[in-house]
């Protein structure tokens, strides 16, 4: 791929397995890595310990943790105690899905790449094991970079900023093979919906099921602390 001057990518991370795959790919392909989280108000907040620690030892120039309240219009069972997150397979769109959250997430990680002259921003989002979010479809994300390039002064004067979606048609099984290579180690990913505050996980949830399943197919051990290991 043709990477801007100064080689800089904003990459959203959130702790998980997808994320950090993604910083891990980015990074083996020579960019110098700005890593953004969001706080949201999300159940899991281990996952944002286990962003920092990813994004350091991937070792990403600067990361950031911007601080949003999504819990004041709930919607989610991510962002309202009173929805259960659910431990049986679905069908639809399920109710872990956050109201407008990578939209939200690409237009904050839009304007820091803005401020530092960076032209690419990778996103962990994938449409093949993916749990029917609509946030996370090619032709959204196609929208929100033709978007980008009207909305933006970088856009404007002809520096024109990619959304890079490296996983997209990725099975989780050949995430987890590809960032094997790339030096992730999973064992400090945190993916699950209902982690603990040490960052076990429940093994039962959606994000659980669908990375226990990934590990299962590639053939590799599965690294992830399940509550109960304690």
């Amino acid at each position: 791929m043709t990477v801007n001057e100064n080689n800089r990518a904003v990459v959203l991370v959130s702790g998980g397995l997808d994320s950090t795959t993604v910083l891990a790919l980015a990074k083996s392909q020579g960019f110098s890595c700005y890593t953004l989280s969001f706080d949201y108000g999300q159940r899991a907040q281990a996952e944002l310990v286990a962003a920092r620690r990813c994004s350091e030892q991937l070792g990403a120039e600067e990361h950031k943790v911007i601080k949003l309240d999504l819990r004041t219009i709930g919607g989610s069972a991510l962002t309202d105690d009173r929805i259960d997150v659910p431990e049986e397979q679905t069908s639809g769109i399920p109710v872990t899905y956050v109201p407008a959250r990578n939209t939200v997430f690409l237009s904050i990680a839009l304007g820091w790449a803005e401020v530092l002259g960076a032209q690419d921003i990778f996103i962990g989002v994938n449409a093949v094991d993916y749990s029917g979010y609509p946030d996370c479809r090619p032709d959204y994300i196609e929208a929100f970079e033709k978007m980008a390039n009207l909305a933006t002064k970088a856009g404007i004067e002809g520096h024109y900023l990619r959304i890079n979606k490296p996983l997209i048609n990725l099975t989780k099984a050949e995430i987890i093979l590809q960032g094997t290579l790339a030096g992730v180690d999973y064992a400090e990913t945190v993916s699950c919906y209902q982690a603990t505050e040490r960052g076990f996980a429940c093994g039962r949830c959606d994000s659980c099921r669908l990375r226990i399943s990934g590990f299962q197919e590639a053939g590799l051990p599965d690294p992830t602390r399940y509550i109960g290991t304690e």
